[in-house]
């Protein structure tokens, strides 16, 4: 049997690109291309009708929609970030107001009141993704107690310089080890480290996430069109890593 390694297309973020999808429309159509060029999931953010990011129902509910009408079997992702709403208090009612949930949530467990609102979620049925950016996010996601409810967790050291990213990428799974949680892990990097990172990943077993929130050149440097390129070149690593040729 062919073994699976998970991929996961993060569409937009506050990326700043030509390409980068905003309106839901947008979104979606970027969803389709990203999975049909080979990912198995996608994570998104919502945006406002000023171009803003925003976690407010009306326009995560929109999101959601055109994507299912177009990609009605893929699991979406959408964020959680505090960078969005910062306040933990105003960030949890905003969630707490969501009509219409998504599969997962990414949740960045170095934010303030990130515990609170991944219970709030479980406890409606939507899936955790569990983000450590950093070693104190994992000391800390250890020390939560989630871990036995989460879905995933997402090793993302968001370091320009790779030698820093990969050596952070390490330490992050080495906690994750001693403390004896055996989740699913995915990983990506950020910029310049992205693609040291997804490679170290494939290399111990673990999937990977790619897409215009996290990189916006390809493995041999060049500027990628959009997500189906960047999608593309994680699937044609994952397809080298499982005939033994990176």
């Amino acid at each position: 049997m062919t073994k699976t390694i998970f991929l996961q297309a993060a569409l937009n973020g506050d990326r700043i690109h030509p390409a980068v999808p905003r309106h839901s429309t947008a979104i979606a159509r970027e969803a389709r291309s990203a999975i049909d060029a080979g990912a198995h999931s996608v994570h998104v953010h919502a945006f406002d009708e000023q171009g803003r990011e925003t976690l407010y129902g009306q326009a995560c509910a929109k999101v959601l929609r055109a994507i299912r009408a177009l990609c009605p079997a893929t699991p979406i992702s959408l964020t959680t970030s505090a960078t969005i709403v910062r306040d933990p208090a105003t960030r949890y009612r905003t969630v707490e107001r969501w009509h219409e949930l998504p599969d997962l949530v990414t949740a960045n467990q170095g934010e303030a009141g990130i515990v609170e609102l991944c219970e709030l979620l479980l406890a409606r049925g939507v899936g955790i993704e569990a983000g450590l950016l950093t070693v104190e996010d994992a000391r800390a996601f250890v020390r939560s107690g989630l871990a036995t409810r989460c879905r995933r967790v997402l090793i993302e050291p968001l370091e320009d310089d790779p030698e820093v990213s990969l050596e952070n990428a390490a330490r992050i799974e080495d906690i994750l080890h001693q403390a004896g949680i055996t989740l699913e892990q995915v990983h990506h990097g950020f910029g310049a480290a992205c693609w040291q990172v997804n490679r170290r990943a494939l290399a111990r077993g673990h999937g990977i996430r790619t897409g215009l929130e996290d990189v916006t050149v390809l493995p041999d440097g060049s500027d990628a069109q959009g997500n189906r390129d960047l999608v593309a070149a994680a699937a044609d690593l994952i397809r080298k890593h499982l005939r033994g040729a990176i």
